[in-house]
């Protein structure tokens, strides 16, 4: 028998990574998950998870044709379809494309950002009622975006003042909470005061001008979609299209953040840098959601208890509550223009008609999933 006979019964020897490959495929998944793997990579899908995503994304599907068919003029759902791709009548095509349609994007995006905010803001305080509204952080950017439009001797853009404002508010609410600690009701406590000061200078701020300037700020003080702005929509979405992603990569973190700060610290969690990154990404979220639509903050509550009580306990439902709480703000806006048509009513008092019963149920049904 030759050398190369003897080399083609050797044993061959394993790269690292086909062995790792080898033992996840010996390895079965846990119960109500997948598992894809490629080469090198293997990815753990949430079987539930999944469901309640495809179904939120249903959900507001319906919703938003809803939204584009109905209203004072009622539209059928295949002429709202041939006015999407340009190929309906022109009053039709006008009143989809020009008039509701962008109003539905703004919708999306706000209410995917608050709701998201809220998430990370829950689980950050292991707290249900830590949402960026209930914290003052909307009120801050709502302040700094209503000094920005009256005039204060500043040329920044709405959008960037707001940023400023939930920052700011943040970091007050962060320094007076025990020195950055975001456990317990003194981290909400601190917060709510924080907020109802911002909510004092909004009120001082507005009655120091004249009504035009003040009808030009009303929509950064009670919340609508009707006095949206290209630009500000255009930077909310650049922050989802950024925030999302991000948020899914601090997911795993988020879940052992749930736990106590030693067992967080025993899986390996930069406690510290994850809290900050969390934090900024809220401000952020939230700050470019409020200066599309002003304080719409009960969205960020009911948004993501709308996924946690459809997902386990597992996980972190980012995704689906980003998903509900586009679905929530999609029906509120709907449910104003409808309910009093040709009145309007802003979507935040509908959120607020809304949020506060469900602020109750919260508070007095105990919660199957931790924040």
């Amino acid at each position: 028998m030759n050398m190369e006979s003897l080399e083609r019964f050797a044993p061959r020897e394993t790269t690292p990574a086909e062995s790792r490959a080898a033992l996840a495929e010996d390895i079965p998944p846990p119960l109500g998950h997948w598992r894809l793997a490629a080469g090198d990579i293997s990815l753990l899908i949430e079987r539930r998870a999944l469901w309640v995503g495809a179904l939120l994304l249903l959900a507001l599907l319906v919703a938003s044709l809803a939204y584009l068919a109905l209203g004072t003029e009622r539209l059928a759902p295949p002429v709202v379809w041939r006015a999407l791709v340009g190929q309906g009548d022109p009053v039709a095509t006008f009143l989809v494309q020009e008039l509701r349609l962008p109003r539905l994007v703004a919708a999306w995006l706000t209410g995917a950002a608050f709701a998201l905010a809220g998430c990370l803001m829950q689980t950050l305080a292991r707290n249900r009622l830590a949402t960026p509204g209930i914290i003052g952080i909307d009120n801050g950017a709502t302040a700094f975006a209503v000094a920005s439009v009256v005039g204060l001797g500043t040329s920044l853009a709405p959008p960037a003042m707001a940023l400023v404002g939930g920052a700011t508010a943040a970091a007050i609410t962060f320094g007076l909470a025990s020195g950055g600690d975001t456990r317990g009701y003194r981290f909400i406590v601190a917060g709510i005061g924080i907020g109802a000061m911002f909510g004092a200078v909004t009120q001082l701020l507005l009655a120091q001008i004249d009504i035009d300037s003040a009808n030009a700020a009303y929509p950064w003080t009670v919340g609508t979609l009707n006095a949206r702005t290209g630009g500000a929509v255009l930077a909310l979405a650049g922050g989802c299209a950024m925030g999302l992603p991000l948020a899914l990569a601090l997911a795993r973190s988020l879940g052992n953040m749930r736990f106590s700060n030693a067992i967080a610290q025993g899986f390996g969690v930069p406690l510290r840098r994850r809290r900050l990154q969390v934090l900024s990404l809220a401000v952020v979220l939230s700050a470019l959601a409020v200066a599309v639509a002003g304080p719409v903050g009960m969205v960020g509550l009911i948004g993501p208890e709308i996924a946690r009580s459809l997902s386990s306990s597992r996980s972190v439902p980012l995704i689906a509550s980003a998903l509900a709480g586009a679905l929530v703000m999609v029906l509120a806006d709907l449910v104003g223009r409808l309910l009093l048509a040709p009145i309007e009513l802003p979507v935040g008092i509908v959120t607020a008609i809304v949020g506060g019963p469900w602020l109750l149920w919260i508070l007095l049904r105990p919660s199957r999933n931790p924040a």
